[in-house]
């Protein structure tokens, strides 16, 4: 049976999260972003402190974020942050929302190192955006029974790409996580537990960021859960003209289009307005697959 026909003949759809497991079927679960990060392009550092990521941690929690993504090195180039450096970020953070919140946690990251610490300290999740590089990530992942996210990319993350060409940009995008999930359950991880994600921005212009976005049924149609990391991306202030702490209702829209499409994880720096998205949009489905049968 085809991913784009679950809803239509009632097949329940399942993401397993450490020990939660959720029905996504009709309903997108909303991750709540945390930087432990001093450059980041969103917040530039304001919750590096960590008394403030803590109460920035507990406010997403409180506007109904399913679980959350703790990453310690932006995805855009930068300084560099050692694998040290980034243990040193991220460790503590992880420790310190798994004595505080029963929630599921992710680890934005690329190296199996730091996936591994972080997984000891509680994490369920291992967030990539590299496509899985380092070829440890995957043995890691499967050892300590965490999911994974696998992104597209077209080089690596933090290497400038100003001028990205496709031969087939969704065509190239499905196969390249086609190939990367493939080798997520080739390494032991149910598929319950493998999420995609198209990668808006990175190595792709506007308009490719937004025929992604326009596309996602395409993506979802592959069968695994399918992530959408809009959240006041660059094409969004590109498209509407505007700078990107001026793009709520661009995010939202992203949201909405992107649920109805199929994906059902937003990943989300404003979490309130997520969450009302994602309730509203799980009502739209429910009634229109009602109506369906």
């Amino acid at each position: 049976m085809e991913t784009a026909d679950r809803d239509r003949y009632g097949v329940t759809v399942l993401l397993e999260l450490g020990p939660q497991r959720f029905d996504i079927t009709h309903r997108a679960l909303v991750m709540g972003i945390l930087n432990r990060t001093p450059d980041s392009f969103y917040d530039a550092g304001q919750y590096w402190d960590f008394d403030a990521f803590l109460g920035r941690a507990q406010q997403l929690v409180d506007d109904g974020a399913d679980f959350l993504d703790v990453g310690g090195v932006k995805a855009g180039p930068g300084e560099e942050v050692t694998e040290s450096d980034e243990l040193d970020r991220v460790v503590p953070a992880i420790d310190a929302l798994r004595q505080r919140f029963d929630v599921p946690l992710s680890i934005d990251t690329w190296r199996s190192g730091v996936l591994r610490e972080c997984l000891a300290a509680g994490a369920n999740l291992g967030n990539d955006i590299s496509g899985f590089m380092d070829p440890d990530y995957l043995p890691v992942a499967a050892a300590g029974g965490a999911s994974v996210v696998a992104t597209h990319i077209r080089l690596q993350p933090r290497v400038p790409d100003p001028d990205p060409h496709y031969n087939d940009l969704v065509g190239d995008v499905a196969g390249f996580l086609t190939d990367r999930a493939a080798q997520a359950e080739a390494a032991g991880i149910p598929r319950e537990r493998i999420i995609v994600d198209a990668g808006l921005d990175l190595g792709k212009n506007r308009d490719m960021s937004w025929t992604l976005l326009h596309r996602s049924d395409a993506l979802a149609d592959l069968g695994y859960p399918l992530l959408l990391s809009a959240s006041n991306k660059r094409f969004l202030f590109e498209l509407l003209n505007t700078d990107r702490y001026d793009i709520e209702s661009g995010t939202t829209a992203a949201h909405t289009i992107g649920i109805a499409l199929g994906c059902r994880v937003l990943r989300a720096h404003d979490v309130q307005a997520a969450r009302r998205v994602a309730d509203l949009m799980a009502e739209i489905l429910a009634v229109r697959v009602g109506a369906m049968t």
